[in-house]
C-alpha cells in the first residue's frame, strides 16, 4: 500500500541479532561492565516508512535502539501475527486496520494502551477502543492512469459496474483481499456497494471482473508499480489510494501543474482505511513498546505521515500538505462505502472463501451463495 521510499527501517531491521548470538553478547557485556541501550522491535507493513531524522530523535530522547521488522503486506502481517501470538516476533505491531481486526484471534494479539496524544484523534477513529491506537487513515479507491485510458480511446469510468463492460476488458489491476488490506477494503466496498442477493449482487460483480480479465496481485506495489500502466504495465486502472495522484505530483521528476492519474470518485467508490498500532501482548519490552505506539501518534511522526506514507495523519491538529488539498481529495458522504464492524466480524470468512471460489476456481457466484 501507499508509496514506500527506500528507509532506514529495512536496514535496521536486518541488523538484529540471532538471539544465541545476542545472548552471549548480553553475557559478556555484564562482564566487562558495559551497558547497552534498550531494544524494542517494531514490526509493520511492507510500506510503512518514517524519516530517518524522526528515528533518530526518538532512539536519542529516549534511550530506545528502534528496531523494524518487515512482515509484508498487511494482510501478511496480521496473518502471521496470529501464528505467533504466542510467541511474538516483536513488541509493537503497525499496520492492522479496522477491517484486518475481524480476522480470527487479531482482536487478542495487543494489550490494552492509552497512548499520549490520544484525545487530538476523532472518537469515530478508534476502532479498537484502548487495544489500539489510530495512525493514519486512508481512502482505498481506484486509480486512473488518464493519458493511457485516452491512448485506448476509452473514456473515464463513472461507476464500479462500468468495470465489467467488455470496454474496459484487461484495463484493471486489484490485490488479493487474503493477503493485502487495500484488497480487503476493496472487496468490502463492493459488498457495500452491490449488495448480497438480489439480480446483480457483489459476487456477480467480481464475476464480471473475473470475465473482463482482471489481474488480482498479491500485494499494492506489484500492482501499482508493475502493472499499472503508469509504471510501464499494461494496466491503466488500479486500485490505490485517494491521495496517489497527489504521490505522483510531489515526486514528479519534473514540476507538473496537474496529476497524471485520478481517483474514481463515484457512489459507494472507495473505502476509509483506519490504519493503528498495538502493543503486542507477551512483548519482551512491554514500557518501551508503548513508547514506540506514543511515538507513532507524535505531532512530529504525525505530521510526517501524509508526505512519507501519503495516507492521512489520525490526528486533525497537524497540517496537511498542499498537494493533498489539490489532487489527493479525501471522498466524502455516500462516496464512502460502509458496513457494520459486527456484519465485517461474522462474514468476513465466508466472503473471503466466495471470493476465492469465484476469482481463484471460476465457480458461478449461483453455486457459492
Amino acid at each position: 500500500m501507499n508509496h514506500p521510499q527506500p528507509t532506514r527501517s529495512t536496514v535496521k531491521a536486518q541488523r538484529v541479532l540471532p538471539p544465541l548470538i545476542a545472548a552471549w553478547s548480553v553475557t559478556i557485556a555484564l562482564l566487562l561492565g558495559v551497558t547497552f541501550a534498550q531494544s524494542v522491535t517494531l514490526v509493520t507493513h511492507d510500506s510503512f516508512t518514517l524519516p530517518e531524522a524522526l528515528v533518530e530523535a526518538f532512539e536519542r530522547d529516549t534511550g530506545i535502539d528502534l528496531r523494524f521488522l518487515s512482515g509484508g503486506d498487511a494482510g501478511e502481517l496480521v496473518n502471521r501475527a496470529v501464528l505467533t501470538a504466542n510467541r511474538p516476533i516483536a513488541d509493537a505491531l503497525f499496520g492492522i486496520d479496522d477491517a484486518l481486526i475481524a480476522r480470527e484471534g487479531a482482536r487478542n494479539l495487543f494489550i490494552d494502551h492509552e497512548a499520549a496524544g490520544i484525545d487530538a484523534v476523532p472518537d469515530a477513529l478508534r476502532f479498537a477502543g484502548s487495544t489500539l491506537t489510530p495512525i493514519t487513515v486512508g481512502y482505498v479507491t481506484l486509480n486512473l492512469d488518464l493519458a493511457a485510458l485516452e491512448a485506448r480511446g476509452l473514456e473515464e469510468p463513472r461507476d464500479l459496474a462500468d468495470l465489467t463492460d467488455p470496454a474496459y476488458e484487461g484495463t484493471l489491476v486489484v490485490t488479493d483481499p487474503a493477503t493485502s488490506s487495500p484488497g480487503l477494503a476493496f472487496l468490502l466496498t463492493t459488498i457495500a456497494r452491490f449488495g448480497e442477493g438480489g439480480d446483480f449482487d457483489w459476487l456477480d460483480f467480481w464475476a464480471g471482473l473475473r470475465d473482463n480479465d482482471v489481474r488480482v496481485t498479491a500485494g499494492w506495489s506489484d500492482a501499482y508499480y508493475t502493472a499499472f500502466t503508469r509504471y510501464g504495465g499494461d494496466r491503466p486502472i488500479v486500485l490505490s489510494y485517494a491521495t496517489s495522484p497527489a504521490a505522483e505530483v510531489m515526486f514528479a521528476e519534473q514540476p507538473l501543474d496537474e496529476a497524471p492519474t485520478k481517483s474514481l470518485h463515484c457512489d459507494q467508490c472507495a473505502w476509509r482505511q483506519i490504519e493503528a498500532a498495538g502493543v503486542l501482548r507477551g512483548a519482551g519490552d512491554e514500557a518501551a513498546a508503548r513508547q514506540v505506539v506514543d511515538f507513532l501518534l507524535s505531532p512530529a511522526v504525525q505530521t510526517a505521515v501524509p508526505e512519507a506514507m501519503f495516507v492521512y495523519p489520525a490526528r486533525t491538529d497537524v497540517a496537511l500538505p498542499e498537494a493533498f488539498d489539490a489532487f489527493g481529495r479525501a471522498p466524502t458522504g455516500s462516496a464512502i462505502a460502509t458496513l457494520d464492524a459486527e456484519r465485517i466480524e461474522a462474514n468476513q470468512a465466508r466472503w473471503l472463501e466466495q471470493w476465492t471460489l469465484v476469482m481463484r476456481q471460476g465457480r458461478s457466484p449461483d453455486e457459492v451463495r
